[in-house]
C-alpha cells in the first residue's frame, strides 16, 4: 500500500482569490500557483487541478500500457503519451483525450491498439476517474 499527500492552501474567494499548492510528500514539485483563472481561462503561469490530473493520467497510462505490452512479450522501447482535460466551468471535467505514440517492436498495430485500449480502461487514474462521461484514445505505432 502507497499513501501520496499534497499540502494546499487558498485565500479569498474563488473568482478574486488564489492558492498554492505548497509542497507534495515525494518533494518532487511545488510551490505551484494556483487560481480560477488559471483552471477556467488562460493558464498565466499558473496550473491547475485538470493540468495536474492530465499528468497523472498521462503518467498511469503509460505505465499500465508499458505493463501490459511486457506481459505480451513484445515490450516497449518508448512510449510518449499526451492527455488532454477539458474543463467546463460550471459542468466539471467533460472530456479527456490520451494520445499515445509508440515504439514497439514485433507488435502488431492491431496488437498494440489493443493493449492501449486495455491501459485506457484499466490504468487506476482511468478508473478514478470513471464518473468523466467521455475518455477518448488516439493510439498509434511509430
Amino acid at each position: 500500500m502507497a499513501e501520496r499527500t499534497a499540502n494546499v492552501t487558498w485565500s479569498g474567494s474563488l473568482i478574486v482569490g488564489g492558492g498554492t499548492i505548497e509542497s507534495v510528500g515525494s518533494g518532487a514539485f511545488g510551490p505551484l500557483d494556483v487560481t480560477w483563472a488559471s483552471r477556467a481561462e488562460e493558464s498565466d503561469g499558473r496550473t491547475s487541478p485538470e493540468e495536474l490530473i492530465a499528468a497523472a493520467h498521462a503518467a498511469c497510462f503509460c505505465m499500465a500500457l508499458s505493463h501490459g505490452l511486457a506481459q505480451a512479450e513484445t515490450p516497449a522501447e518508448r512510449l510518449e503519451t499526451s492527455a488532454a482535460v477539458t474543463f467546463v466551468p460550471g459542468t466539471g471535467i467533460t472530456k479527456i483525450a490520451l494520445s499515445v505514440r509508440g515504439s514497439v517492436p514485433g507488435v502488431s498495430e492491431a496488437a498494440f491498439v489493443e493493449a492501449a485500449e486495455a491501459a485506457r480502461e484499466n490504468c487506476p487514474v482511468s478508473k478514478a476517474l470513471a464518473a468523466v462521461p467521455e475518455i477518448t484514445l488516439d493510439a498509434l505505432l511509430v
